[in-house]
C-alpha cells in the first residue's frame, strides 16, 4: 500500500475544479476509480485531495511526472491508476546550466501575474509571464501590489495596459481586505488561480489575504535595489474562502521560456499583426527593405523596447526549445539502445 491518510477535509469535486473536459475521458473502466487532485509535489511523494479526504501517493519509477493541479484516478484501494490529460500545462526550462524542462502547475484557469509599483517594476519582466499564459491558453491577471507605497500607480497601471487594451490590469494593496474583493471574479468556487511573480512582489502577503489567514511567511525587501527574499520554497494549492483554488509558486529569478513561440507572438499580437504586412516572409526586422515593423517603430506607433523584448524572448524560446528537442531525441535513442542491449541478454540467456 502507498498511500497515507491526512487530517480529513471534506470537498466536491466540483469544488476541487472538476470539469466536463475531466469526466469526458473516463472509460468504461474507469467509472470506479476515484479522482483526486494534487495539491503538492515533494521528491518522493505527492499529496491528493479527493472528496473523501487528503491522502499521501508515494511515487515510484512507473509513475508520469506531476505538476499541482494534475488530476489522478485512483483505485477503490487507493492506489494510483491514470494522470488524466490536463487542460492546461505551466513550464519552463529548469534554472541552473542543465538543459532540463520543469513543470509549474497544470490545470489554472486564470494566472495572476504579480508585481509590485516599486523598482521591481518591470514590463519586459510582465511580457515573459505573459507569454507563458497565452501559450498555456490561460486568461493573464496583471496585480500590481504595493500600490499605496507609489505616488503614481496609475501611471504604472497605464504602462502595462498599453502592453495589451484588453489585458485585465489590477492595482492594490495586497494588506487590504479589499484586495481579495477586487480579485473575486477570478477565485469563485470551482476555479483555480496561480499566482507568479519575483521574489518580494507580496505574494505571500496576498495570498495570506485571500486565504484571511496567515498561511505563508512573509519577509521585507531589500531597501537599496528592493529585491526580495524568497519566503515560498515549494507549490502547493490552497482552498479559498470565495470558493476557488490558490497555487502559490515560488519566486522565479529565471524564467527561460521553451516551446513557447506562440505564446510570445499573442503576447506582441500588434508585432505579429504588423508581420503579416512585412514584403518578405522571413523577414528579421533589421534592415529588410519593406519591412513593416521597422516602419511602425520609426513611425512612433511600435516602441523600440517592445520590438527588442519580442525579439529577446523569440530567440530565447527557439534556443530552449531546440536543445530540449535535441536532449528529448538523445533520451529516446539511449532508451532504445537500453531496450536492445537487454532483449540480446536475454536472448543470450535462453540459448545457454
Amino acid at each position: 500500500m502507498n498511500t497515507k491518510p491526512l487530517p480529513s477535509a471534506q470537498f466536491t469535486l466540483a469544488q476541487l475544479g472538476w470539469k466536463p473536459f475531466y469526466q469526458q475521458q473516463l472509460s468504461l473502466e474507469q467509472w470506479d476509480c476515484r479522482p483526486a487532485r494534487v495539491m503538492m509535489v515533494h521528491r518522493n511523494r505527492v499529496v491528493l485531495l479527493s472528496e473523501q479526504g487528503y491522502q499521501d501517493l508515494s511515487l515510484t519509477h512507473l509513475m508520469p511526472a506531476f505538476a499541482v493541479g494534475d488530476w489522478v484516478l485512483l483505485t477503490e484501494e487507493g492506489e494510483f491508476a491514470t494522470l488524466l490529460e490536463r487542460q492546461s500545462l505551466f513550464r519552463r526550462r529548469a534554472a541552473g546550466p542543465g538543459i532540463d524542462e520543469q513543470l509549474i502547475a497544470a490545470n489554472i484557469d486564470t494566472l495572476l501575474v504579480v508585481s509590485s509599483c516599486n523598482d521591481d517594476f518591470n514590463l519586459n519582466r510582465l511580457e515573459r509571464y505573459l507569454a507563458l499564459a497565452y501559450e498555456a491558453e490561460v486568461e493573464p491577471v496583471v496585480v500590481l501590489t504595493k500600490a499605496d507605497l507609489h505616488p503614481d500607480p496609475e501611471g504604472l497601471l497605464r504602462q502595462v495596459q498599453a502592453l495589451d487594451p484588453l489585458l485585465m490590469v489590477v492595482a492594490i494593496n495586497a494588506l487590504d481586505a479589499e484586495a481579495a474583493n477586487a480579485l473575486a471574479p477570478w477565485c469563485s468556487q470551482g476555479r483555480t488561480v496561480a499566482l507568479m511573480g519575483s521574489s518580494g512582489v507580496g505574494k505571500s502577503t496576498l495570498i495570506n489575504t485571500l486565504l484571511g489567514g496567515e498561511v505563508q511567511s512573509t519577509a521585507g525587501i531589500r531597501e537599496d535595489d528592493s529585491k526580495g527574499r524568497h519566503t515560498t520554497t515549494g507549490r502547493s494549492l490552497h482552498p479559498m474562502v470565495q470558493g476557488g483554488l490558490l497555487l502559490d509558486t515560488p519566486g522565479m529569478r529565471e524564467l527561460q521560456l521553451t516551446d513557447c513561440e506562440q505564446g510570445v507572438n499573442d503576447a506582441f499580437a500588434e508585432i505579429t499583426a504588423f508581420a503579416a504586412q512585412c514584403r518578405f516572409g522571413d523577414c528579421q526586422h533589421e534592415n529588410e527593405p519593406g519591412c513593416a515593423v521597422r516602419n511602425a517603430v520609426e513611425e512612433g506607433t511600435l516602441s523600440e523596447r517592445r520590438l527588442a523584448s519580442y525579439r529577446k524572448l523569440m530567440r530565447e524560446q527557439a534556443h530552449n526549445s531546440a536543445t530540449l528537442a535535441e536532449k528529448r531525441f538523445r533520451d529516446k535513442a539511449f532508451g532504445k539502445h537500453c531496450r536492445l542491449v537487454q532483449h540480446q541478454q536475454r536472448a543470450l540467456k535462453g540459448n545457454r
